[in-house]
């Protein structure tokens, strides 16, 4: 490899070394209060949608598990907590 070519490199690396420092990431990355923020953000819609997500599944799980008739346990345990949650909801 000669010099001409080894300059070449050193430029190419230089210019994707500059873009990669103009990055939007690497700028919230850079500054303390923006960081905070984003992960202040990222922290509020991961609760969210783990509850919104869990309320789902429970949701689900209780109505099914009221639906069951032929275990008489089971079915009206869940049948209990369904009517306690229809209380609990304002209207």
């Amino acid at each position: 490899m000669n010099n001409k070519d080894l300059y070449q490199e050193l430029q190419q690396i230089g210019r994707e070394l500059e873009r990669f420092n103009r990055h939007r990431f690497l700028r919230i990355q850079n500054s303390f209060p923006r960081l905070m923020l984003f992960n202040l953000a990222r922290g509020m819609a991961f609760g969210l949608g783990t509850v919104l997500g869990a309320s789902v599944v429970l949701s689900v799980f209780v109505w099914s598990l009221s639906q069951v008739e032929f275990v008489p346990i089971i079915g009206d345990w869940a049948a209990q907590i369904l009517e306690q949650v229809n209380i609990q909801q304002p209207e």
